[in-house]
């Protein structure tokens, strides 16, 4: 097939699943299903519509917050994915060229209140005046960066951050974080909060999966005793499962991701402002 006709054929397919009044679930699941995942090998199990919403830089455009629930090679991936929609036209990309911004970059889903729990409230007040939300895997090294001075700012200024802490191990790129999170999550359920900040200049290999080893590793450099009975029990598992479906729900890309009163920090450092 000629690129010509490659991209006929995209053009009739994407203009065909629009209709005027604009889309429903099913629909958009047409269009994912043949312009998005190109991949024969990947199979496009389902969509969810996190959140419909307009944005007052692009009128007569909806945007539609959605997640892709993909399998590839026996696996079931959730993958992030914002679509335009404006009358007979949908798009997965929009770039203005007058303010030069990719809005797909720019646009999340709204935080519930529900995520402010009790169970993810690392450092600060329930009551402080702000509420910070952060996504992190101690061994990508943006999140090496960045998260500790985050710990350290919330742990120094509790009625000014109130820091609710989620782990979200890219299992990709570095296997040894399934791990090393459920460490965490069973040092914090303990009380032991000091130690997370130190998992942050912990040296162990990315791909290291033993779990004898990656425990002694711990050990030795935060001083925890963590049993491998404990963090695999069941509870720890879902805890880190609902970690991972929240970061689904606010289509969370990378780490860290890190949200200031509701509102995704791109920068991630607009928690220095509020210490000032």
């Amino acid at each position: 097939m000629s690129l010509m006709s490659k991209l006929l054929t995209a053009a009739t397919i994407t203009t065909a699943i629009v209709s005027a009044q604009g889309v429903d679930k099913a629909q958009l699941l047409t269009y994912i299903k043949s312009d998005v995942v190109r991949n024969p090998q990947v199979k496009v199990e389902d969509l969810e519509i996190i959140e419909k919403k307009q944005e007052k830089a692009l009128p007569g455009w909806d945007v539609y917050l959605t997640v892709m629930k993909l399998k590839f090679q026996g696996k079931e991936l959730k993958i992030p994915e914002t679509i335009f929609v404006n009358g007979d036209l949908v798009t997965g990309r929009l770039f203005s060229l007058k303010e030069k911004k990719e809005y797909r970059d720019l646009i999340r889903p709204n935080v519930p209140d529900s995520l402010y729990d009790d169970a993810h409230l690392l450092y600060g007040k329930k009551d402080a005046a702000h509420k910070i939300i952060v996504f992190s895997d101690p061994m990508c090294p943006f999140c090496r960066q960045t998260v500790p001075g985050l710990l350290k700012a919330a742990k120094e200024h509790p009625d000014k951050i109130a820091l609710y802490y989620y782990h979200l191990p890219l299992l990709q790129i570095h296997p040894v974080s399934g791990i090393l999170t459920r460490i965490m999550h069973v040092a914090q359920k303990k009380g032991k909060k000091e130690a997370l900040e130190k998992f942050y200049d912990l040296k162990i290999g990315f791909r290291e999966t033993n779990t004898t080893k990656v425990l002694q590793a711990v050990q030795k450099h935060t001083g925890l005793s963590v049993s491998q009975e404990e963090i695999d029990a069941k509870e720890v598992k879902e805890a880190i499962k609902h970690d991972e479906d929240a970061a689904s729900r606010l289509m969370v890309k990378g780490t860290p991701t890190i949200y200031i009163d509701g509102k995704w920090d791109k920068n991630r450092d607009g928690y220095k402002k509020l210490i000032k």
